[in-house]
């Protein structure tokens, strides 16, 4: 999307569980001086109904009416589908990244892990929160896309650009006054993208002995892109230990999945193509 276009956001509910709603999400850029309309972000979100008298509470959700049981039918299998990315997610969340605030880049060989490594410290406040004083998931999203790009910008030097988002998992409510970490490694690169971690950590400041835990992840991905918007080359990741050897042949994994699933979406008209 560029200056000056009109975005137009529609939402809808799509299915739901028995205490979670999925809303998908279509972004249209319409350029106001020629009246074309282009389809430019898609999403799907999932939220958790809770108690506005006590928020560790989980409610139940109406059910909305289905227009066949198919529709019921595959929604079910994206609750399942996300569901079980959750688990996954939340088993990766014991993998820590280390905050890194300063670091001396000479030092570092350009091209790995450790050179584009990059930390956030964010103090949460009024601003950041909706009810009941906790984060916005949208706050924490946009820190976490903005280490992303610091890390994507680093490894490459080039004009990047997010690409996709592969499913931001919450694990933890952030309250106002917390002190949260948002740290960022690159885990995978193949010709024209990088896959980027991003952990966010909270560190509950007036309760220190509970220490940092962890409260969202997710994988950023990021195209390069020279003065025309035609996708530049991507340098190669060097990996160094059997850890990075190994997220990055899990980054090849998740690449592989996700291009032939974009393949298929974009034969059906459903999203956009990714430069690869």
């Amino acid at each position: 999307m560029s200056i000056g276009d009109v975005a137009h956001v529609s939402a809808e509910i799509t299915y739901t569980s028995k205490h979670s709603v999925e809303v998908q999400v279509n972004v249209m850029a319409e350029n106001i001086l020629k009246g074309a309309k282009r389809l430019t972000n898609r999403a799907t979100l999932w939220y958790v109904a809770l108690s506005l008298e006590n928020v560790d509470k989980v409610v139940e959700v109406p059910s909305i009416q289905y227009t066949s049981p198919e529709q019921q039918e595959e929604g079910k299998k994206r609750y399942e589908a996300q569901k079980l990315d959750r688990l996954e997610t939340k088993q990766r969340s014991e993998d820590i990244i280390l905050p890194v605030i300063s670091v001396d880049r000479q030092s570092k060989e350009p091209y790995t892990v450790g050179y584009s490594q990059s930390s956030l410290i964010h103090l949460v406040g009024p601003s950041d929160c909706a009810l009941h004083k906790f984060v916005q998931g949208g706050v924490t999203m946009k820190l976490m896309d903005e280490v992303a790009g610091i890390v994507a910008a680093r490894h490459c030097k080039t004009n990047i650009v997010t690409a996709s988002v592969d499913a931001i998992n919450f694990h933890q409510k952030i309250q106002k006054g917390s002190v949260i970490t948002v740290s960022g490694r690159m885990t995978f690169t193949s010709n024209k993208s990088m896959e980027i971690e991003v952990f966010v950590d909270i560190d509950h400041v007036m309760e220190s002995p509970k220490g940092k835990t962890p409260a969202a992840t997710a994988f950023f991905t990021y195209v390069s892109l020279d003065k025309e918007g035609k996708a530049l080359p991507i340098p190669m990741l060097k990996t160094e230990t059997e850890d990075e050897k190994r997220r990055f042949e899990e980054g090849r994994n998740r690449y592989l999945h996700t291009k032939a699933k974009r393949m298929a979406q974009v034969q059906k008209g459903h999203c956009l193509p990714i430069h690869e």
